[in-house]
């Protein structure tokens, strides 16, 4: 019992560690907290249970629920919510389910209807809450397949929080959700050569309508370009929503001119739209049709500082112009000269101008990525000498693509095997993040293209905790597990779980990229439940949002 007991305070550790980082509870006040829930856990597990045990335990989270929400109020602290709120109300939830499992008068009580009740128990304690009201209604539309019922609760949460952002946008992508499904059964149905008299499919709920219900009432409470926006986006994750994105772009554009966001978003949209097939087939047609890509966004931005002449506006331009001249080369040039004079077969010429341009481009990373490119293929012996110079002229936060080069041009030359491990060394010690992490990437490359998959594993291992780290890093680790005649899935999910504990609170494509690993041949379907759980307990911010809807997406088989 003791060891129960001590695991359950455990894993609420992290969470009370955050709740004192941030300054919403005292170190005192944590270790009263710690005090109270092991003296109600071990309540919780004598011989003899009352309900009265459960229910203060409940009423006691319930209360410290309320404290925090007091206290983010007072202190202006709004951020940490996944961290924070979410683990107390899932373990308010599992109180919960271990009240019921006690006295329910059944054992065999269906999961997903305990899970349902659950749900409506703690609603009618905690209706405040918008992000139970969310849980619940995934939880009727994707455990007990009921958009009926997660259409009814996201109405009643509408009673409860009528401009709540979050709930308008989750019941706009079930009516989509819903769309989608009838439209893929119906076509199921018809492949099937199944008469459809027997079956009732709404021209109108295929479609969408429904959803564009949704979205016109709540536009109607929230007049805001970004929320509008939004909406736009989980529309255009379906393929049938043509006439609701156009009816949306239609809203934005007539009632939302007065804000710079708008015309932010149509300019860049320009970027992304089609291009003339013919023409995307040579390089020079491409890079003419990027070309008349930016002009037209240039234009919409010319619109938008005509029409909304304001501080943002204007900045949202100049931070557009800004990102695109980054992308300009300085040296075209330069590379023009090199090319005529190679092309001439004159090689004393071209070491000459490329040395020479060394001098008058030393701190331009392009200019040194050029000569260096160009004295490599001259097969120049200074080559070593050349990139240190380069690399003590440029700045070192722009230095990759020189370190990337080094590491191009060892790999290429078996003598400079020596100098290639002594540039991995200087560039893992590298202050510069980018460079330290392309470094450990280079290294578990080389590593298994010279002693194949022993050397990288024993590389990978002594790299593994020392930071910074990229995702890459690990994701090649798993590429290479997955190359070996019997990959063994232990040592991939070793992988995964070290990847999350970098990446675990941002990276929903790694969480779905484990998910998909166990349900594939060597995997365990079982554990795809305890990955989303975890998923959604550790994902903060947007990215819960993304990783639900593809997650949705995989359930559905659109992923």
């Amino acid at each position: 019992m003791a060891e129960v007991v001590q695991q359950r305070i455990e894993e609420r550790i992290p969470e009370l560690e955050q709740l004192q980082r941030v300054g919403l509870f005292t170190k005192k006040e944590v270790k009263c907290i710690i005090k109270r829930t092991t003296a109600l856990e071990y309540k919780l597990h004598r011989a003899i249970i009352n309900k009265e045990d459960f229910i203060a335990y409940i009423q006691y989270e319930i209360n410290i629920l309320e404290l925090v929400k007091k206290r983010r109020a007072h202190i202006h602290y709004q951020f940490k919510r996944e961290e924070i709120e979410f683990p107390i109300i899932h373990r308010i939830n599992s109180i919960f389910r271990r009240a019921t499992n006690n006295y329910s008068c059944s054992p065999r009580w269906a999961t997903k209807g305990q899970i349902s009740k659950v749900f409506s128990a703690m609603l009618a304690i905690h209706p405040d809450k918008s992000a139970l009201w969310i849980m619940a209604a995934k939880s009727e539309l994707e455990d007990r397949d009921s958009s009926e019922s997660a259409r009814h609760l996201f109405l009643r949460a509408l009673r409860f929080h009528p401009n709540n952002k979050k709930v308008y946008q989750e019941y706009f992508r079930m009516e989509l959700l819903h769309s989608e499904k009838l439209r893929r059964q119906k076509k199921d149905l018809e492949m099937a050569e199944i008469d459809l008299g027997e079956y009732e499919f709404s021209p109108e709920i295929l479609s969408g309508k429904l959803a564009e219900v949704v979205y016109r009432n709540a536009t109607g409470k929230i007049k805001e370009a970004e929320f509008v926006i939004s909406l736009l986006n989980i529309a255009a994750i379906f393929d049938f929503t043509k006439e609701i994105q156009d009816s949306i772009l239609q809203d934005l554009q007539t009632n939302f001119t007065e804000d710079s966001l708008t015309w932010d978003f149509m300019a860049k949209r320009e970027l992304d739209a089609p291009g003339v097939g013919e023409e995307l087939q040579t390089a020079k047609g491409r890079a003419s049709d990027v070309n008349r890509r930016e002009e037209r966004c240039c234009q919409v931005y010319e619109e938008g500082v005509k029409s909304l002449n304001s501080e943002p506006m204007w900045t949202r331009y100049v931070a557009f112009c800004l990102e695109r001249l980054k992308r300009k080369t300085n040296v075209q040039d330069l590379k023009e000269k090199l090319q005529i004079l190679l092309s001439c077969g004159d090689t004393e010429g071209v070491a000459s101008v490329a040395m020479a341009a060394t001098q008058h481009y030393s701190q331009s990373v392009s200019a040194w990525s050029l000569c260096l490119q160009t004295l490599m293929q001259l097969g120049n012996r200074d080559m070593g000498k050349l990139f240190q110079d380069a690399l003590t002229h440029v700045n070192p936060k722009e230095s990759l693509p020189l370190w990337q080069l080094q590491v191009q041009w060892s790999a290429a030359n078996q003598h400079a095997n020596t100098f290639f491990l002594c540039v991995y060394q200087r560039g893992l010690l590298s202050a510069v993040a980018a460079v330290a992490m392309e470094m450990k990437e280079l290294y578990l490359d080389w590593s298994y293209s010279t002693g194949e998959y022993k050397k990288a594993r024993k590389t990978f291992k002594s790299l593994q905790e020392i930071r910074p780290l990229s995702k890459a890093f690990f994701t090649r680790m798993i590429e290479i597990e997955k190359k070996q005649e019997t990959p063994k899935q232990n040592n991939l999910r070793d992988y995964y779980e070290r990847a999350l504990q970098e990446f675990g609170t941002t990276d929903d494509d790694l969480w779905l990229q484990y998910i998909q690993e166990e349900m594939g041949p060597g995997g365990k379907p079982e554990n795809c439940g305890k990955i989303h759980w975890r998923a959604m307990k550790f994902l903060e911010g947007e990215s819960v949002e993304r990783f639900t809807s593809r997650y949705t997406l995989l359930q559905t088989g659109h992923l």
